[in-house]
């Protein structure tokens, strides 16, 4: 008589460190001892994850300055700028991104303020993205540190779960680039999205569709991902202030009120998301700004640090292979009021003298006696596009002259080759 071999069944508990499969009442690994156990029951059929780098640009320089390890770092500069990034220490001070730096260094004034290095951070973002494309190739990067993941289909392939594949992913970048990630995992993009926020730092939660409800229901409709202010403000006037507001509406009501946002947001109410994981979106705009150490309103001054930045903006789009048919320019007044103007070119172009061209003329315009405090200038509706391409061949002189500046910048360094309009003296002067 053959006795047939019990059933394994899939794992509902392991744990993160040495991926054994554990009891799912277990508080602890009984093979290595640690207490970093995921548990779900539904487990074994998710396979959408949003891996999202932990206080990115701050980890970064924590791990290239060991000196920082336990102090509050902020990411930023100068008195009147805004914080670009905020460890966790300081944000137990009330430390947030985009929050006014004298504001930040008032609520933590023993904070290390440390010059953000965007080169060093889209390194390191890359080595990310690369060890996420080992796993599947369904990544849809959301910016330089976060990305959604479609392991559907890969349990084979890799000889486990996607939620073990995650976790050794997890672990593969601590050690291997020196920082560390969270992973939410569930079976669409806005709950695995919600999961990655659950556990942070180095956390790993898991939601499965029938958590939806009991995990929504007590959070503001601002909580629903495209919801501003706005919006907010005009479900709060009609009685919907909590998700779960929207959760007890009928659906054909939503959509009289609101038409096709009414539906979407009785959806993302319940967890219903049917949106798929796209790869390689790409960046859509590329862009450089910066803020002023006093209030400027003169033209000559502005168009000096406007061609700087429209230099960077260049680099940018050349060491990507990217070109651009949409120029921006960006103007914030001295009572935080923001301007943007853009104007789009026939020809996409990757070159810093044709971007600089059409930001001039819309700062021209802008010249009305106001003072300014931050600019920055932007390119977008990118289209591949590299040094042998046909864009920009209108003006073949002017294009062959930036290219080898550009080689000399290359061999000399970034001061080897300085245009006029971005002359200071010997002692300013910028590439």
């Amino acid at each position: 008589m053959t006795i047939a071999a019990p059933e394994v069944s899939e794992p509902r508990c392991f744990c993160r460190d040495c991926l054994a499969d554990q009891r799912s009442t277990a508080r602890r690994c009984n093979a290595c001892g640690s207490p970093r156990l995921v548990k779900h029951d539904a487990l074994p059929t998710l396979t959408l994850a949003h891996i999202d780098c932990d206080a990115f640009y701050a980890t970064v320089e924590k791990r290239d300055n060991p000196a920082l390890a336990d102090r509050p770092v902020i990411i930023g500069g100068g008195k009147r700028g805004v914080v670009a990034a905020a460890c966790y220490i300081a944000r137990t001070y009330g430390v947030r991104s985009a929050m006014p730096m004298f504001k930040a260094l008032a609520l933590c004034p023993e904070a290390a303020v440390v010059r953000p290095d965007m080169a060093k951070y889209v390194r390191v973002g890359r080595e990310v993205r690369r060890a996420m494309q080992t796993l599947t190739p369904l990544v849809e990067p959301l910016s330089i540190d976060e990305a959604f993941l479609d392991l559907s289909g890969t349990q084979r392939l890799h000889g486990m779960i996607p939620a073990k594949v995650l976790a050794r992913l997890a672990a593969q970048v601590e050690r291997d680039v020196g920082i560390t990630v969270s992973v939410g995992l569930s079976c669409n993009k806005f709950l695995a999205k919600i999961a990655s926020d659950l556990d942070k730092p180095r956390g790993f939660a898991a939601l499965s569709q029938d958590d939806a409800i009991a995990l929504l229901r007590d959070r503001p409709v601002g909580f629903i991902f495209g919801v501003g202010p706005a919006t907010q403000e005009r479900l709060s006037q009609r009685g919907f202030r909590l998700i779960g507001d929207i959760q007890r509406a009928d659906q054909i009501d939503l959509m009289k009120q609101f038409g096709g946002e009414g539906q979407r947001l009785w959806r993302l109410a319940r967890g219903i998301d049917d949106r798929r994981v796209v790869a390689d979106r790409g960046a859509k705009t590329i862009s450089n700004e910066t803020t002023f150490e006093t209030d400027m309103r003169d033209f000559a001054a502005l168009e000096k640090i406007l061609w700087r930045l429209c230099e960077k903006v260049s680099s940018r789009l050349k060491s990507g292979e990217h070109a651009g048919s949409t120029i921006t320019l960006k103007l914030k007044t001295a009572d935080f009021r923001q301007r943007t103007r853009s104007q789009s070119i026939q020809m996409p172009t990757q070159m810093a003298s044709r971007i600089f061209a059409i930001a001039r003329e819309l700062l021209a315009k802008e010249i009305d006696g106001t003072a300014f405090r931050l600019m920055g200038a932007g390119v977008s509706a990118l289209t591949p596009g590299s040094r042998d391409d046909a864009t920009d061949m209108l003006d073949r002189r002017s294009v062959h002259a930036e290219r080898a500046m550009d080689d000399l910048r290359k061999r000399f360094g970034d001061a080897a080759v300085i245009r006029g309009i971005a002359y200071d003296g010997p002692e300013k002067a910028e590439g």
